[in-house]
């Protein structure tokens, strides 16, 4: 039977607060364990929640920047549920009543354009860390941090709209530029900052029932997002043809072995026992709040790729790969707001500063050719001190001194020949040394200009003005 797979993703991004949702600890990621714990964060007796103000307007912003509707008032709830690393024996969270519902956005596919919505968007905190492993103390134990106890979170669900691990893969990294654009979160899903549950199911083609989801938690790459949904459409596949029934359940990614499995029987909503938070009262969000942080937003990513398609006469590919990151678009507009180039100034970054980041891993404020380096460099091209080639090797030479242009051009002999006589000289010797090619050409063979081009430019070690030689050769082999 030919099925149709049914996805819908629920993303957890940890906010860039600097304490946590309820109390004053720290929100840090690195610390020793239990540093970051205070009464409040493990639940102790007596004690009660302050809501961090910062949490709501992070909350408001997301919900807005993804066309949401930003609730009047709201509410938060007890999820009740016992695990080793919750010390409350529940977390606070939202359930009926959240601050953000509805939105979604949209994701390109396949040369395709499609709406995913959003069900809801809501805040609640972090629950700790269980360790386990060989190098504790005592590795028959296991261990609980409580450093992230608490720490501010957003819950981002879509509805079952993806239809393909391809899909829930641009989905996941169209989500995350939103989400560093308007800085909430800054996206590292190495360090856990932004996680991802797959609810995934399979129906026979052309049916309107939705079959039984498995849902595969804590996913933390885009690689084992599709890898994982791709691995459970055939699972679940493979047991359909069979003849047999998926189970609802809570499954794991082995990543090492690219497996899910099973982790328990998924528990449904009334499982948890929700209830209203008795130690917080209903929140209301009034509406020149709403404008006041919608006044606030900066320009995101949709905007901004239509503005470099329309304003800078950029390729569609050109714009997209831009605006992906934040800080590359950024790196980009203020190279161009000095030297006025936009498609030359993207081919460098897209190209040159792009491989150099890669290989480095580090971001584009990090890189030591700082705008200012790339579009000095450029005018030098521009002027004609120096060539295209030339500008690779000053580029190379910028990227690991640190060093200006026109110093890295000085100190190397790097300025262009722009000397006509000179040149002329040059392929003079050039055309005597190969008297065949030259035959060749004046018989009609034009692809062997190439050769002369390359061979003067060799001669030259790259320094040549690749406009002069070209037409000085062609005056010459014409002659």
């Amino acid at each position: 039977m030919t099925y149709e797979s049914v996805i819908g993703l629920e993303v957890h991004a940890q906010l860039l607060t600097k304490s946590k949702l309820f109390c004053s600890c720290s929100a840090a990621f690195q610390a020793d364990p239990n540093e970051h714990a205070c009464p409040i964060c493990m639940g102790m007796p007596g004690v009660l929640p302050v809501l961090n103000e910062q949490v709501i307007e992070f909350a408001i912003r997301t919900g807005l920047a993804m066309q949401g509707t930003i609730a009047a008032t709201c509410r938060f709830a007890r999820k009740n549920y016992f695990y080793p690393d919750l010390p409350k024996g529940f977390q606070t969270s939202q359930y009926d009543e959240p601050l953000v519902k509805g939105g979604g956005l949209s994701i390109d596919v396949d040369g395709e354009s499609k709406f995913i919505r959003l069900t809801r968007i809501h805040m609640e905190e972090d629950a700790g860390k269980s360790i386990h492993g060989e190098n504790l103390a005592d590795p028959t134990k296991s261990y609980i941090d409580h450093n992230r106890c608490g720490v501010p979170l957003l819950e981002i669900v879509s509805e079952p709209d993806l239809r393909s691990a391809e899909e829930a893969k641009v989905y996941l990294q169209k989500l995350k530029t939103i989400l560093e654009y308007i800085g909430v979160c800054d996206g590292n899903m190495e360090e856990g900052s932004l996680r991802c549950d797959a609810n995934v199911s399979l129906r026979p083609l052309g049916a309107e029932k939705l079959g039984t989801r498995a849902e595969i938690k804590n996913l933390n790459s885009f690689r084992n997002v599709q890898h994982a949904i791709e691995y459970e459409i055939e699972r679940q596949a493979a047991i359909l043809d069979s003849g047999g029934a998926i189970e609802q359940e809570t499954r794991l990614y082995d990543a090492d072995r690219g497996v899910t499995q099973s982790m328990r029987s998924k528990e449904e909503a009334h499982d948890y026992r929700y209830f209203p938070e008795p130690d917080l009262v209903p929140m209301r969000v009034d509406q020149p709040w709403v404008d006041r942080v919608r006044a606030g937003l900066p320009e995101l990513p949709e905007a901004k790729r239509q503005r470099y398609i329309g304003a800078y006469g950029l390729p569609a590919y050109d714009a997209e790969v831009l605006t992906a990151d934040r800080e590359l678009a950024t790196y980009f507009e203020r190279t161009v707001a000095l030297c006025n180039q936009p498609k030359v100034v993207s081919n460098w970054v897209m190209g040159d500063l792009m491989r150099e980041l890669n290989r480095h891993h580090i971001t584009p404020d990090q890189a030591p050719v700082t705008p200012v380096h790339l579009a000095g460099m450029l005018q030098l091209v521009n002027e004609g001190t120096i060539s295209g080639k030339i500008a690779k090797t000053v580029f190379d030479e910028m990227y690991q001194s640190g060093k200006q242009a026109q110093d890295v051009v000085r100190e190397q002999g790097l300025v262009q020949m722009n000397d006509s006589s000179e040149l002329e000289s040059l392929i003079r010797q050039v055309l005597v040394s190969n008297p065949s090619q030259v035959e060749e050409y004046r018989s009609g063979k034009q692809k062997v200009f190439g050769f002369f081009v390359g061979q003067t430019m060799k001669a030259t070690q790259g320094k040549a003005n690749p406009k002069m030689v070209n037409e000085l050769l062609r005056q010459m082999l014409n002659a």
